[in-house]
């Protein structure tokens, strides 16, 4: 489905994916979005050009001829990045309340917050130990049996996590968020809003479906 359409141009109900971001992310009061694009990420600069009235200010950061990850993406982007931004993956639809989050790390004086779901294994391995309304662990990789929780998708940085990495190198945010862990500088919120993504074919069905049902 992706050889020709870059993921968040994907039709979902007959709008693309993007479309649908947008207007999620400008409901709740968001007013200015950082595109950070690779693949195919011409073609979503075109296609957002095309649209006359998107109620929400669109920037664009392009990798480069090199794949810079996650966190290099995000680290090329910085420019166009204030001092502290929500960080979201393109592929994911997050029903969520982001002024709460916001406020959330506000509150918490750490450089980065990690929104969490309790996930128990059911959409995919859970990777965050969380207890007592904070953030214990956090790992994609070395799992234990105290993961109870899911990265949600939704993270607060502060811009001087990202200035601290190392520039026009491929890094995962992943990587970004477990160090911030393990020296307790990540603060975490649960998320109840279960998350949607489009990453998969049964994950575009589900979306799609939800929307469906929403409009009936």
């Amino acid at each position: 489905m992706t050889e020709t359409i870059p993921k968040i141009l994907l039709p979902v109900n007959g709008t693309p994916f993007i479309m649908h971001q947008l207007r999620l992310l400008r409901s709740h009061g968001i007013e200015r979005v950082v595109l950070c694009l690779g693949y195919l990420g011409e073609h979503v600069r075109e296609w957002l050009g095309r649209e006359p009235d998107l109620g929400i200010d669109v920037a664009y950061a392009f990798d480069g001829p090199a794949l810079l990850g996650t966190g290099g993406a995000l680290r090329r982007a910085l420019p166009l990045l204030g001092a502290n931004f929500f960080v979201l993956y393109g592929d994911s639809y997050l029903p969520c309340d982001y002024g709460a989050i916001e406020r959330a790390y506000l509150a918490s004086g750490k450089p980065a917050l990690m929104s969490v779901f309790r996930n128990e294994g059911r959409w995919d391995t859970s990777n965050v130990e969380f207890a007592g309304g904070e953030l214990i662990a956090y790992d994609k990789r070395k799992k234990t049996a105290r993961m109870h929780y899911i990265d949600y998708g939704l993270g607060v940085l502060s811009a001087d996590v990202i200035a601290a990495l190392p520039g026009e190198q491929a890094v995962d945010l992943a990587d970004v968020y477990t160090s911030l862990a393990e020296s307790g500088d990540l603060a975490g919120y649960e998320v109840f809003e279960r998350f949607y993504e489009i990453g998969s074919p049964a994950g575009l069905a589900e979306l799609s479906e939800k929307f469906a049902t929403e409009l009936s």
